[in-house]
């Protein structure tokens, strides 16, 4: 055989290694403590959140145990997919301050390897994580939250406060074409009721502005779906005819009748999901539902709570980045003082999340500006450690 013959078919074809020696030891060193910090905090999480109010409802309500125990294990994702961000975090923190300690930076420093690319393992490990706390969020943590509601609200036969909603407005448009071609959305019709009980709603007023102006109102003590015919069952109303000229054409009381109108402000009334339940999707209906409603307070709030849902995830990178550049920049600081060091700064960030959160909420600020602002401050601390450890 000749030597030629004696080589794999694939080395000729080798390819370039993605990640060098260096970036495969950081990022074995960054596994362990990353996996510490999802098991301490999320536990730390669960137990503050959630473990402490099932007791006392065990102890109290009599909640049965094992309905205790699926409650739990279904807010446990929550918990976790909140510990990710705090996780990555401790993980560059300790990892760094450790390489710091042991001089392995200065050695890596010494052979020409600058700041930045030590930091390329973190960096790569942080978009990893926030790939996956956003599939969290989006896949598991919304179903799992509902269906811990549910359960628990069915065993204690608590009443879900989202089934009965007060002063539901529902605004239904038309697109109309003008004389000259052009198609606008003119208000078809404007439902208003007074209260949702979960199974009618009660104190009805409609008023219809399908043709020219409005044309008739229509007044009713309740009204129920009708899901076999999609229809609405009204009870115990009157229907007032206007004229063109806005007087009374015709008065007809009815002890029932059936309306065709959307069922929308059903579903706008019935929402049983809290902003933590529904996913982006699931939240992006809801908005549009909200914005036929007209409550300017309800729309503002929950697109802040979408923009934070894209937001969130993104955290990792800045938690990665400041607790790699803090953690290279710290001699000898031991795990208790990396733990320390990370309750700070997350402290300060959910802080200022809350903080902007509420400033976007009254509408003083941009909703995509509350949820993002920081995140934005987070990478500037980043930028501005990094640039410190360079010098």
């Amino acid at each position: 055989m000749t030597a030629r013959s004696l080589k794999s078919p694939g080395s000729a074809l080798r390819l370039p290694q993605l990640f060098s020696v260096m970036d495969r030891y950081i990022t074995g060193e960054l596994i362990l403590p990353f996996l510490f910090g999802v098991g301490a905090f999320s536990s730390l999480g669960v137990s503050v959140g959630a473990l402490f109010d099932l007791i006392r409802r065990v102890t109290e309500a009599g909640l049965p145990l094992s309905i205790a125990l699926q409650v739990l294990a279904l807010r446990f994702p929550e918990f976790v997919a909140y510990a990710f961000p705090m996780s990555t975090l401790l993980a560059t923190l300790m990892t760094y301050s450790r390489l710091a300690n042991d001089s392995e930076l200065i050695a890596l420093k010494a052979c020409g390897v600058s700041i930045l690319r030590m930091l390329v393992p973190a960096l790569a490990m942080c978009l990893v994580v926030t790939g996956i706390t956003f599939a969290f969020n989006e896949l598991i943590v919304p179903a799992a939250s509902f269906q811990a509601t549910q359960r628990l609200a069915s065993v204690l036969n608590e009443d879900n406060p989202s089934f009965q909603e007060h002063n539901i407005l529902f605004q239904e448009f038309q697109q109309v074409t003008k004389e000259d071609g052009e198609q606008k959305d003119e208000l078809a019709r404007l439902f208003y009721a007074r209260e949702f009980d979960g199974d009618r709603m009660k104190a009805l007023t409609i008023l219809d502005f399908s043709q020219e102006g409005l044309s008739q109102i229509v007044s009713a003590k309740s009204a129920q779906w009708n899901s076999s015919q999609k229809t609405w069952d009204f009870s115990n109303g009157t229907i007032y005819v206007v004229s063109p000229d806005g007087s009374f054409r015709n008065i007809v009381k009815f002890d029932s009748q059936q309306l065709r109108l959307p069922r929308t402000p059903l579903d706008l009334a019935e929402n049983r999901r809290d902003y933590n339940e529904m996913n982006i999707a699931q939240s992006l209906d809801y908005l549009d539902l909200l914005k036929q409603s007209g409550d300017t307070e309800k729309i503002r709030k929950l697109r802040v709570r979408i923009q934070q849902k894209y937001a969130l995830p993104f955290v990792c990178v800045a938690f990665g980045l400041v607790g790699a550049a803090l953690g290279a920049s710290l001699d000898r600081a031991g795990r208790a003082t990396s733990f320390a060091i990370s309750i700070v700064i997350i402290f300060t960030y959910y802080l200022l999340a809350v903080i902007c959160g509420s400033i976007a909420q009254v509408g003083t600020i941009p909703p995509i500006l509350g949820a993002w602002l920081p995140n934005l401050f987070g990478l500037g601390a980043a930028a501005w450690l990094i640039l410190r450890s360079s010098r």
